[in-house]
């Protein structure tokens, strides 16, 4: 298998690692048969895909091998993001769908145990055509029979449709909602969208909330993230503004 390295992970704090914790908690205990999880959020900048990198590496921690598929054959931004290096040229989803190299090709060990990743390869005009080919959810399968767990980062739902076609491949699906940005109209149209595919929905991530603002409201009363266990799912917080390191104060996505 080839390899690469990972030069920039996202910094946490003692309360988000705990939530992080939480959240991965609850997607082991949502049964055997849950191993291909997406993640998608309404609209870009709400933390989808670095919470889908944390939710990686935390698995990784525990033992689990876990991979990365970086599904956003739009507008990705993993290699970037998080300094993916590796020898020549680093190849991903979009060549291999479009014919252009093997399954083999492009799912990479890291330097982190456990952790690997399938980047997206380059951006492509269609990527409708190529996420409906047989070839997509062949790979899906193939992964989720090789690592413990497969999680599928997809552009935001509230955008465009790729999501809601790829959840057709996957056991559940994770929604990652910036905290105060969304209305309830909006979030109900989403899962209304999601739910179409039938593939279950498993909870929702609530992102950058400041920790303050629950304090004034009375959801809990101590100084680490809010992370709740409910009938939709898992929830879980981080403070307002929290992002990665290489992003130099830009919002996540």
């Amino acid at each position: 298998m080839k390899k690469v390295s990972i030069a920039r992970v996202p910094a946490l704090d003692f309360g988000a690692k705990e939530a992080l914790n939480t959240i991965c908690t609850n997607i082991l205990f949502s049964g055997k048969k849950i191993k291909k999880v997406l993640l998608t959020s309404c609209v870009a900048g709400e933390g989808k895909s670095t919470m889908a990198a944390r939710i990686v590496f935390n698995m990784a921690q525990r033992g689990k091998s876990a991979v990365l598929v970086d599904s956003d054959l739009r507008r990705s931004m993993m290699v970037k993001r998080f300094g993916v290096t590796g020898d020549g040229e680093i190849k991903g989803l979009a060549h291999y769908l479009s014919g252009q190299c093997e399954m083999t090709d492009i799912c990479y060990q890291t330097n982190f145990e456990n952790v690997y990743v399938v980047p997206a390869g380059r951006d492509v005009s269609n990527p409708i055509a190529l996420i409906n080919s047989p070839e997509y959810g062949e790979f899906i399968n193939q992964l989720s029979e090789e690592f413990d767990l497969v999680v599928v980062d997809t552009p935001p739902v509230g955008v465009v449709i790729d999501a809601v076609e790829i959840s057709s491949f996957v056991d559940g699906v994770i929604m990652v909602i910036e905290y105060g940005k969304r209305r309830r109209r909006e979030l109900q149209d989403v899962v209304k969208q999601m739910r179409r595919s039938g593939t279950p929905i498993l909870g929702c991530v609530i992102d950058k909330v400041k920790v303050r603002s629950l304090s004034e409201k009375k959801y809990y009363k101590s100084h680490y993230y809010y992370s709740h266990y409910g009938k939709e799912g898992y929830y879980a917080a981080e403070p307002k503004g929290h992002v990665s390191e290489d992003e130099g104060g830009k919002r996540e996505e």
